[in-house]
């Protein structure tokens, strides 16, 4: 039984009210108190508060049985709408959902330079568009959090993005000035991760989710919290060396994981390989299924270098699933198999490796699901995933 002041039982009891009616999408008070284990009274306080809130709504489902029409409980989707930022190398993408995670809207902006002033109007002036669009919602936008392809410390100050050779970088603190509203910065990996265990894996403690495109990140859910390291910035795990004295890599090593295993990698051996073609995803494919020698063995040696980095993560942190986020896995036959084939020490534990369904998108669905547990104030937040 939870004990202290009222205020603070009255607020964890609303916490978990909410995680549960979130959880299962409707729910009756009764339902509610026994999954709970509230009593029926402080169920039926709780909720007159969140639907004069406008943060719940009612709903009579179809009852063929005599008596009466259960009434269920649901989270109001349009009370307000949670904002999701991909800042990447070559675009800014856009993400709007409902309370309930469902995506309402997406925009792209391509990237005419990296200039840290540019990119802050562009950023400024889209986020108050989507403010005056949504205004009209009983809370308007709930959140804005915005993936960050680079080096995030836990104050939320940007301390190095590669691609755009930022260095300490107050964007935060910058567009909360500018906005009037609460910013969040977090590293993409680790908003991949929070959208694999929100949207599916609902009973996972511990979640790796490695992401594999223009270089190597990982992101980390360990008992339902970022594992961060002290600074900020653990996960950047595409800077592992599989290969000493291998290819030079932007981070001053030589052999980085990144340079052999990420999905510009293989893109960047095709190129070398097939000057003359157009390098695409449904072109790779048709490769494959042609067994082109050359193509092959590119993706031979993707699956090689991408075992043995995993091999290494998987035994540091003994993780129950590792979800792997590559367009080039999906499309490559039996890819799961072949990576599981190679690893083959016996003292490597997990319950399961996954090969992402979200895809790019994992990124602004778990911005946009950060905001929403952050407005809600749920200890742990899972959604069903609507595609």
């Amino acid at each position: 039984m939870i004990t202290g002041d009222a205020s603070y039982i009255k607020k964890m009891n609303r916490s978990l009210i909410l995680k549960e009616i979130l959880k299962e999408g409707m729910l009756s008070r009764a339902d509610v108190s026994k999954v709970t284990a509230l009593t029926r009274a402080t169920v039926s306080g709780q909720v007159s508060d969140l639907l004069d809130e406008e943060l719940v709504i009612e709903k009579e489902i179809e009852y063929n049985q005599v008596g009466r029409k259960p009434i269920m409980l649901s989270i109001n989707a349009e009370a307000g709408y949670a904002i999701g930022i991909d800042l990447e190398y070559d675009r800014i993408s856009f993400a709007i959902s409902d309370l309930q995670g469902s995506l309402v809207l997406t925009d792209a902006i391509k990237l005419q330079n990296n200039a840290y002033a540019d990119i802050l109007t562009l950023l400024t002036g889209q986020i108050k568009h989507y403010q005056e669009r949504f205004a009209a919602s009983r809370y308007g936008i709930i959140g804005i959090v915005i993936a960050i392809h680079g080096l995030v410390s836990t104050d939320e100050v940007i301390h190095y993005i590669p691609s755009f050779d930022w260095h300490d970088v107050p964007l935060k603190s910058d567009l909360e000035n500018a906005l009037g509203l609460q910013v969040k910065l977090e590293n993409n990996a680790n908003l991949s991760a929070f959208a694999e265990r929100v949207f599916f894996h609902h009973e996972t403690n511990d979640l790796l989710s490695v992401t594999l495109h223009s270089g190597i990140g990982m992101g980390m859910m360990i008992n339902h919290s970022f594992f961060r390291g002290q600074d900020g910035f653990a996960g950047e795990i595409g800077h592992m060396i599989v290969l000493p004295g291998g290819l030079p890599c932007n981070c001053g090593n030589q052999g980085c994981w990144e340079k052999y295993a990420s999905e510009t990698s293989v893109l960047q051996q095709l190129r070398a390989k097939k000057p003359d073609a157009d390098i695409t995803y449904a072109q790779i494919e048709r490769w494959m299924e042609e067994k082109d020698p050359d193509v092959t063995e590119i993706m031979e040696q993707f699956i090689y270098y991408l075992s043995i980095g995993l091999n290494n993560i998987i035994n540091i942190y003994n993780p129950e699933v590792v979800i792997l986020d590559s367009e080039l896995l999906r499309i490559y036959p039996d890819s799961l198999p072949l990576i599981e084939s190679n690893l083959n020490s016996r003292v490597s534990h997990y319950r399961e490796i996954k090969i992402s369904t979200i895809g790019k998108k994992s990124c602004v669905l778990g911005a946009c699901a950060i905001a929403i547990q952050n407005f809600l104030q749920v200890p742990v937040l899972n959604l069903p995933y609507k595609g």
